[in-house]
């Protein structure tokens, strides 16, 4: 159960509860969780910001659940806490509409709409089931849209045990929730792999701990049964020397791919961290293309450099001092830069030629897809901090060679 505990919200399942005002989507989380984690009233609008928390849902197993602000909120400030809402439709993988019994209206068809149109699953709840039973009628409407429909009475914690088998078996059953999860590195590993991890510990490094993506690259080649050296980039050379053969696989943090590819054999397969996140988190082969866009700009050309946390910037900071230094120096262009940290999205995404993304280690793959698909529709290159720093130094085809799944690519020289 701990270990259950201590994982990221970003690797997590996420479930969002969606309705409209006083519909009891609070009542249904505490009802879930068995706590009284969100404020529930029969006062309208109580709920004016998203709740989310965290639990041990089996057999779906660490799953985030997100209470919304009702989409219906006519207060002073419902138009603040709706869009709160409709923001969290990008980050979940199943979407859980809260209804009254026979009830299907505006609000209803909007959210499944939204369903669709993101191609999400959406899964019907009907949390007043005690007061007024559905109506064949209702049933079959919902069976129509092939909706996915149960009941129960949210104010009777006895039932929640009956309750919570039927819910996760009605998604387990009938696949609403991703049955595969996405590749980090196991895939490029054999059985009784070795693998070198070059991890920098220099300003930006956490104190007395290592920074997310190493950790899960870490605990993934353990997974896959590889055997792992961790080493700093100034002992890289040295460890090579101590294999009486060499490893599988090197990865590397993105800031020292430079040294990391020039101390390399060219038989021993490289990449980087950041690289690995690209499909983890996203779409590989788009955040490849973004990169290759690095070419096109221009001066006057806006750059947005996106951040999905928000930390305390050193004074050499990767995204706001690293990068665009050496994207000016490697364009060798007069580029404006934007730097752009939290969870949302700049709405004036259109002025931008480029968007270079950080690893995403902090958002899940729902809301990172949903990133990469709003720059598509704007026709907008996005690419990820590893892909872009690989490039600017000359190594992006060599570091993107293991993975099969991409075009071969030109190499990058610069004239």
């Amino acid at each position: 159960m701990v270990f259950m505990q201590t994982v990221p919200k970003s690797m997590r399942l996420h479930l969002g509860i969606f309705g409209r005002t006083n519909v009891g989507k609070s009542t249904f989380l505490n009802f879930l969780v068995d706590q009284d984690v969100a404020i529930a009233s029969s006062q309208p609008g109580t709920t004016t910001d998203v709740v989310e928390k965290s639990m041990e849902l089996l057999p779906l197993g660490p799953v985030v659940l997100h209470d919304t602000a009702g989409l219906d909120d006519e207060s002073a400030l419902g138009h603040l806490r709706t869009e709160k809402t409709r923001a969290v439709f990008a980050r979940v993988d199943l979407l859980i509409l809260l209804i009254q019994p026979n009830q299907w209206g505006e609000i209803e068809e909007f959210i499944y709409q939204t369903a669709l149109g993101k191609k999400k699953p959406l899964l019907v709840v009907s949390s007043h089931y005690d007061i007024s039973p559905l109506s064949p009628q209702f049933r079959a409407e919902m069976a129509t849209r092939r909706l996915h429909l149960l009941t129960c009475n949210a104010l009777d914690r006895g039932g929640r045990d009956a309750f919570l088998t039927e819910f996760t078996a009605t998604i387990a059953t009938n696949n609403l929730l991703p049955i595969t999860e996405p590749k980090l590195l196991g895939d490029l590993l054999g059985q009784f792999s070795r693998v070198v991890m070059i991890v920098p510990i220099d300003l930006q490094a956490p104190k007395h701990r290592l920074i997310l993506p190493q950790v899960q690259a870490i605990r993934d080649a353990l997974d896959h049964g590889a055997m792992i050296t961790v080493v700093k980039e100034d002992r890289y050379a040295d460890c090579l020397q101590e294999f009486s053969r060499l490893p599988d696989l090197v990865v590397c943090d993105s800031q020292v791919v430079d040294l990391m590819v020039a101390q390399t054999p060219e038989e021993l397969a490289c990449t980087t961290f950041s690289i690995l996140f690209s499909r983890l988190k996203g779409d590989m082969a788009q955040m490849l293309a973004g990169a290759e866009a690095i070419d096109q700009l221009i001066d006057g050309d806006k750059v947005l450099i996106a951040e999905a946390c928000t930390h305390h910037a050193t004074e050499d900071d990767i995204g706001r001092v690293k990068i665009p230094r050496w994207l000016r120096k490697y364009s060798g262009k007069k580029v404006e830069i934007d730097v752009f940290s939290g969870r949302d999205f700049p709405e004036n995404l259109e002025d931008y030629k480029l968007i270079i993304h950080c690893g995403s280690c902090m958002l899940n793959r729902q809301e990172t897809l949903s990133r990469l698909e709003k720059a598509g529709e704007l026709g907008i290159p996005i690419t990820n901090y590893g892909m872009a720093i690989s490039l600017m130094k000359g190594v992006l085809p060599r570091v993107t060679a293991p993975f099969s799944e991409l075009v071969t690519i030109n190499s990058h020289k610069r004239m």
